[in-house]
């Protein structure tokens, strides 16, 4: 039987597992038409996965490291992303949206498997459905503490690390800082519809991120709340409730995910869904940004950035290529 079931199934099987503190794994889809639902995660041996704390697979036997990587991507035209941006920037001027994450899918030249590159990342969370794709995200989703708590952690806004003043550039870009209020602004309504008593904990504190080809800086927020004292006996329903994440849509919800698909032209599928682990007690989620999807030989990759009224549709293309980079020295 297929791990991948229809969002209405794995909604009630999470449900079911949460309220009798079972563990398991799941991965929902960009068009919540589809999901992954693993009983007994840490015994898997085909999917690999991993967030901070735990992982089933500290290796894969069957990596490699070749002497010399290839990792070429082929980005489309300039031109071509314009007209895609064209769209987007329209429907922001007739008020339409005030922010819409657009992204492109990019053809890539390379000579590691998937299984290589989950061996070999470094990042926090990773999921690896073999022959199928893999993610290896820095973005967490939401976590669920074992009282309650629920907290999620926006990630808007990225510079090389290595230019001039890096950080003091980032925190004052007027773009950047636009973008990053509204997707925290989006979030907090979205925790709000499942949490009370929901905050801004941090307001735009720097990660750092190790790449293949440099350092980055990621600006990002921590927002939190308090869930119902049943939370666990509708723990699908909340995770379908704040679905899809709002740092990867953008705001209004509804109507931006129309504009984003008139724009990309594509399904997303997996690329920007969301995976998370939950132990018995406590949630680890990610936003499955950082992605290879593999179709029989051929390799993509899939990345985007965050387009407001101020945005510059030259710095945007430059942004979602510097995007495409394996998470490791």
């Amino acid at each position: 039987m297929s791990r991948f079931i229809p969002t209405s199934v794995l909604q009630q099987k999470i449900n079911e597992a949460a309220a009798h503190n079972h563990p398991f794994l799941f991965a929902i889809d960009y068009e919540q038409k589809e999901g992954l639902f693993i009983d007994h995660p840490l015994e898997e041996s085909v999917i690999k996965w991993r967030v901070p704390h735990a992982t089933n697979s500290s290796h894969l036997s069957n990596s490699h490291t070749p002497e010399s990587i290839v990792f070429q991507p082929h980005p489309e035209s300039a031109e071509r992303y314009g007209k895609r941006f064209d769209i987007v920037m329209e429907n922001l001027k007739q008020g339409n949206s005030f922010l819409a994450n657009l992204t492109v899918k990019t053809p890539l030249e390379m000579n590691l498997s998937l299984e290589d590159v989950f061996a070999l990342s470094k990042s926090p969370y990773a999921l690896l459905v073999p022959n199928k794709f893999i993610c290896f995200s820095p973005e967490i989703f939401i976590r669920i503490d074992a009282q309650g708590r629920i907290s999620s952690f926006p990630m808007k806004g990225t510079i090389d690390a290595s230019l001039p003043d890096a950080q003091a550039t980032i925190l004052g870009d007027k773009k950047e800082s636009a973008e990053h209020f509204t997707i925290v602004d989006l979030i907090r309504n979205d925790l709000s519809m499942v949490a009370d008593q929901v905050h801004v904990n941090r307001l735009r504190y720097i990660d750092h991120l190790q790449t293949s080809q440099n350092k980055l800086l990621q600006v990002s927020s921590e927002i939190s709340g308090q869930l119902p004292t049943d939370y666990l006996q509708h723990l699908g329903d909340i995770l379908m409730t704040l679905l899809p994440a709002g740092s990867i849509t953008g705001a209004p919800k509804v109507a931006t995910q129309e504009i984003i698909s008139q724009a990309e032209q594509v399904s997303r599928g997996y690329y920007t869904g969301v995976f998370g682990y939950f132990d018995g007690s406590t949630l680890d989620s990610a936003v499955m940004i950082r992605f290879i999807e593999q179709e029989g030989d051929d390799y993509s990759f899939r990345s985007g950035g965050g387009i407001t009224a101020l945005s510059d549709p030259h710095l945007e293309y430059q942004e979602v290529i510097q995007k495409i980079y394996l998470p490791f020295s």
